[in-house]
């Protein structure tokens, strides 16, 4: 039996847990937050998240440190996101591939998406756009296709990896169109536009922002935007649906979590900042300037959107004929 005195330490150390996790909270950040971003460098979730700090740093006090780890379908990134300690100080941008389309990708993830990661916002949703480098003179889905088919080798395809959302799709258009367009994988949307603008890949469909500037220099031809309606920023430009690719259903989507067990009074603040930001009409007018549209959440909204994104990724892989791989790390 316990004496009086080990009681009195016991209830004084469980009343200290309680009354220290609303003080840490109230005076979180008291130092920079790194921010693991699961795409390489100058890709528009990259680009995005550092205006997002420059908004965000005077209001927390502190800024964001962005640390990009892309390739592998987001996997690495995750991974790392996992094994950090779940203080608020380490941030994971996350996206689809992460918690909807990996799980029923491969075998023996080195992390878990249901157990691993505190959601805390849903940012925003993608608009792609399908492109291929100006000098190959195509000018619509049509033609690529019948190139494709015409040239069996001919075409290589921008991936970020195996299983990743680019690479899902160029299976689901070689099931559609029987083509036979190889992947190539790299580690974002930016170094997947310098190289179809370079001609050293001949597709792509990625990030309109990634696009925008080549496109406008000459370099890169749009075919088809993924999106309901058309892009103001490209308004010649078919959608999907318009360009007889209306049977793809799926849609980019990026996230911020914080490893799991993260105090949900940190949870709760940075979700406050970041959807407040993304309220903002100003800020707003300014994502869909670089292809994005806002899309904030509260936790519990980011979590059955997941859910529900999940049921979308199991009946495109089906459709697409993607078996289940283990996982080998690059």
């Amino acid at each position: 039996m316990k004496s009086i005195a080990q009681k009195v330490v016991a209830i004084a150390l469980a009343f200290g847990a309680f009354v220290h996790a609303p003080a840490k909270a109230q005076n979180y950040p008291d130092r920079p937050i790194r921010v693991i971003v699961s795409i390489a460098a100058g890709s528009v979730t990259d680009v995005i998240m550092r205006m997002m700090d420059k908004e965000l740093a005077p209001r927390l006090g502190q800024p964001m440190v962005i640390e990009n780890r892309g390739g592998a379908s987001g996997i690495l990134a995750a991974q790392a996101c996992k094994a950090a300690p779940a203080d608020g100080y380490t941030l994971c941008v996350i996206y689809h591939s992460t918690l909807s389309y990996n799980p029923y990708l491969f075998n023996k993830l080195p992390y878990d998406a249901d157990k691993d990661f505190a959601l805390i916002t849903r940012l925003f949703f993608l608009v792609e756009g399908l492109a291929v480098p100006a000098s190959l003179g195509i000018n619509s889905v049509a033609d690529l296709k019948a190139q494709a088919l015409a040239k069996p080798d001919a075409f290589n395809f921008g991936t970020l990896g195996a299983g990743s959302f680019p690479e899902l799709f160029l299976k689901w258009t070689n099931n559609q169109w029987g083509t036979k367009i190889a992947a190539v994988p790299f580690r974002g949307g930016g170094p997947i536009a310098q190289a179809l603008a370079a001609g050293d890949l001949q597709i792509g469909n990625m990030g309109l922002g990634n696009f925008l500037p080549l496109v406008q220099g000459g370099k890169v031809k749009l075919l088809a935007v993924m999106a309901p309606k058309r892009s103001s920023l490209v308004p010649d430009v078919p959608t999907f649906e318009e360009a007889g690719l209306g049977s793809y259903k799926a849609r980019g989507w990026w996230g911020l979590a914080a490893p799991a067990g993260t105090p949900r009074p940190i949870i709760e603040k940075l979700n406050a900042e970041f959807t407040r930001l993304l309220r903002d009409p100003a800020f707003m007018a300014r994502l869909e300037g670089q292809a994005t549209l806002a899309a904030p959440t509260s936790p519990e909204e980011f979590v059955a959107f997941v859910q529900e994104d999940r049921k979308a990724a199991q009946e495109l892989i089906k459709i697409a004929n993607t078996p289940r791989t283990d996982y080998k790390p690059e």
